[in-house]
């Protein structure tokens, strides 16, 4: 039995999974914490890394939302902090393996697209892997990126966005391995080169969802914009950015789910 069985063999002993909806919080986002059917800490979950950055709670739950059940994932694991590029993708296979088909991606990111502020919403239209990782690698090899951050659902949350008064922004997310922020030459860079948003997570995430067929929708929250070369940022600050969004977000997602991301 592989380590990714023993997890989800023993996630299925103590729930009744039937989830086809996922979602992976990224660093201070919290959603839809009102209706929570079941909670696990990584921990006791079998060969499930732990998190250890402040801002990810490192829980699986799984909750109602409307008639819908979802599970979410709060906190993930980083490159930056020890992690192989395997470990970073493990909870993409327990998802996969509990019935997982659809998942929400989020994260918190740095603007380098002069036009956002912080507080904005970015949906992910493509990515820029500057890791220098790839968790595929040693197979399955050439999966498909052209689509990995599906059209169809960012259609759908562009429509809801438009309803219920939510601006969303659509841009090119740079996957960066920290754990430093950015230098001002390092934002001039990622700029030339078509990136509207930088962080330290998602891109290994999306490549192995697309390996497994899972549909994604990237979301990346603008917690702060570098836009001279004096500005500074701070985890904290960051973390308290999210709470700000994590408010907006809970209202897209919720109607995204609700109308039941329609086939």
């Amino acid at each position: 039995m592989s380590s990714v069985e023993e997890a989800i063999e023993y996630l299925t002993s103590k729930y009744n999974f039937s989830q086809k909806v996922g979602i992976i919080l990224g660093s201070g986002l919290d959603v839809f914490n009102q209706s929570i059917l079941f909670s696990i800490d990584y921990r006791e979950i079998p060969n499930m890394p732990l998190s250890t950055v402040p801002g990810h709670r490192g829980r699986l739950d799984v909750v109602r939302v409307e008639d819908t059940s979802v599970i979410i994932m709060r906190g993930r694991y980083h490159l930056y902090e020890g992690y192989s590029s395997k470990d970073v993708v493990f909870p993409i296979e327990v998802l996969k393996g509990l019935g997982v088909d659809i998942l929400a991606i989020t994260n918190a990111s740095g603007g380098i697209n002069e036009a956002y502020v912080p507080g904005d919403i970015m949906l992910i239209k493509d990515h820029i892997n500057l890791t220098g990782e790839n968790p595929l690698v040693g197979g399955p090899n050439f999966v498909d990126m052209k689509n990995a951050y599906s059209h169809r659902l960012r259609e759908q949350l562009k429509e809801i966005g438009k309803e219920v008064g939510i601006e969303l922004k659509e841009g090119v997310y740079v996957g960066v391995k920290g754990p430093t922020y950015e230098t001002p030459a390092e934002i001039r860079f990622f700029r030339t080169i078509g990136g509207d948003a930088v962080g330290m997570s998602t891109v290994l995430e999306v490549i192995k969802a697309r390996s497994l067929g899972i549909e994604v929708v990237g979301i990346s929250s603008i917690t702060n914009v570098h836009k001279d070369e004096l500005s500074s940022v701070t985890h904290e600050e960051v973390l308290e950015m999210g709470k700000k969004i994590s408010k907006k977000l809970e209202i897209l997602l919720k109607e995204w789910i609700r109308r039941g991301i329609r086939r």
